[in-house]
């Protein structure tokens, strides 16, 4: 007997459609629904329409496809801002057609950029005298912020080392095994070793300090602390950090420095841990990124990088331009993007202030230990992380406890607590405690006391579903419950074979069908019950790194 039959659903449409006595839909196209009071005939969904088509059909097509995703105010994943007051809108809406690398033609966006580096400077307490810039720059998000200060170490360390005439073609650069999957791609991209510090419950499955600075040799370009592990919340110790650091740098004459990535602690720490020394109060630290989409409470996508100091961005790395108008500097990745989202991120700084700031931040963790208490006096789960020392989030597991003889997991509560809306993601956690599987939820401004409430009502519902579906399906097989297992492992068999076929399908890109190029369409499984979710398992981590 089968608990769950695999089907793919792409199959059973196209032997629907075979049946139509009148077919006019076709799998590369959009059917048109009640759109055909203006539009009657199909659209392509692959190619580009040959025709024009009105506004409103268009508009109607793309808006119905939209209303399939999440609901933003219900991605509990996620750390990105999902609200700003009408009028920061309305700047936004404004500015989105200024192209933000044109100084000549927008000088007075430029100068708004400079006075936010200048703020984020002296909330990092970076030390620059009387007349001093600040130096630092915008970028899409954090993931391109490191990557300039990646760049920024590499090209430092290998002009020293020019210096001294020694090899510089090793370079390597050191972060833990939770780090944000930027990392590895900049380590990747721009051809630099990663040595990767293996996390334990120990150090909150962060980084350890000691066994960081144990991997470094003249050859290391920096050394990186995160502010907030996307993984668990927990802050690095960076202070312990550096004072290691120190102490090797002093008794070898290196001199590594540290790089801190406060992608999402950057706005959070300042303003709910004064008293955490973590910035440039630290001298080995030489570079900050963090993202004015998280915390900083801006729409997607900004980021910005700060610097120590203008001697720890070489002058190579930055392009005069002037084929705009005028001369002007550029260090980014990238070049054209609109300049709204960093007026959202001035606004946000002039509207709010040091204190509107506190305020927010100070509510979210206030609800994140809410929520980890409340989590806590479930006894189904077990916490990870509390929000008591990091960011405002709660990372917890199944209690083993309350599970015994009970067959589902995180992925599973994952899954079915997405029939209420929620989007909470499940997760291993890195290399060596990759065994450990956890559920996360960010908590950001737009969550209310009543949403944590009702978070936590849903992940009881969501639990108690599973545990009695479970009990149920035992109490069928009797006492023989090993034959439950075998039945599950068996299904779960069948579903990673579909799946191996269906990718090996999905290989073939494009197909040809009556002379006519189309794209294959994306597999998907016909139904969500918590057993079939391999897909979830197998990109959890991916997912969870990116976000």
């Amino acid at each position: 007997m089968s608990l769950g039959k695999h089907i793919v659903s792409s199959d059973l449409i196209k032997v629907a459609t075979s049946k139509r006595s009148n077919n006019i839909r076709e799998p590369h196209l959009h059917a048109p629904a009640y759109g055909a009071r203006f539009y009657t005939d199909p659209v392509p969904k692959f190619t580009m329409p040959t025709e024009s088509m009105p506004a409103k059909v268009a508009f109607q097509i793309v808006h119905d496809e939209l209303t399939l995703d999440g609901n933003p105010a219900q991605n509990l994943a996620s750390f990105v801002s999902t609200w700003m007051e009408p009028e920061a809108e309305q700047l936004i809406l404004e500015s989105m057609t200024k192209n933000f690398a044109d100084f000549d033609e927008y000088p007075q966006t430029q100068v708004i950029h400079q006075r936010c580096v200048s703020m984020l400077a002296d909330l990092f307490h970076a030390p620059l005298s009387q007349g001093t810039d600040a130096v630092g720059t915008s970028s899409i998000g954090s993931s391109e912020a490191f990557m300039l200060a990646g760049l920024a170490f590499k090209f430092t360390w290998r002009n020293k080392r020019k210096a001294q005439g020694k090899p510089y073609d090793k370079p390597n650069i050191i972060f833990g095994a939770n780090a944000q999957v930027c990392l590895e791609k900049f380590a990747l991209y721009f051809d630099v070793e990663q040595r990767l510090v293996e996390v334990s419950e120990e150090s909150n499955y962060c980084l350890d300090a000691k066994k960081a600075v144990s991997l470094v040799d003249e050859n290391t370009i920096a050394v990186v602390g995160i502010l907030g592990s996307t993984f668990t919340g927990h802050f690095e110790p960076i202070k312990e950090l550096n004072d290691q650091l120190l102490e090797l740098n002093n008794k070898t004459g290196w001199d590594v420095p540290i790089h801190v990535d406060a992608a999402s602690g950057g706005f959070v720490a300042p303003f709910h841990y004064p008293e955490l020394v973590w910035d440039f109060r630290l001298p080995l630290v030489r570079s900050i990124n963090v993202s004015g989409h998280k915390y900083g409470l801006v729409f997607p996508g900004v980021g910005w990088c700060i610097w120590r100091s203008k001697e720890y961005l070489p002058t190579e790395l930055v392009f005069n331009i002037n084929y705009l108008g005028g001369n002007f500097p550029s260090f980014t990745l990238n070049f054209s993007r609109n300049a709204c989202m960093v007026v959202g991120q001035y606004y946000n700084f002039l509207r709010l202030g040091s204190s509107g700031y506190k305020n927010i931040i100070n509510n979210c963790a206030e609800n994140a230990r809410f929520l980890a208490d409340c989590v806590r006096e479930t006894s189904y789960f077990k916490l990870i992380s509390d929000a008591e020392k990091g960011l405002p989030l709660v990372a917890f597991s199944i209690a083993r406890s309350a599970q015994d003889g009970i067959y589902f997991d995180e992925y599973d509560i994952s899954a079915v607590i997405r029939q209420r809306g929620w989007i909470i993601p499940a997760y291993n956690l890195p290399k060596n405690c990759d065994k450990i599987n956890i559920l996360r939820i960010v908590v950001r401004e737009i969550h209310s006391e009543d949403t944590i409430e009702q978070i936590v009502q849903d992940l009881v519902w969501a639990y108690e579903t599973l545990r009695d579906s479970r009990r149920k399906l035992i109490a069928q097989h009797g006492s023989d419950a090993s034959s439950l297992k075998k039945q599950l492992a068996e299904e779960d068999a069948t579903k990673t074979e579909q799946k191996k076929k269906t990718a090996e399908k999905k290989s073939e890109i494009l197909k040809t069908s009556g002379g006519q190029t189309i794209r294959e369409k994306k597999t998907v499984t016909s139904h969500e019950h918590p057993d079939n979710s391999e897909n979830d398992r197998n990109g959890a981590e991916t997912f969870n790194r990116t976000c």
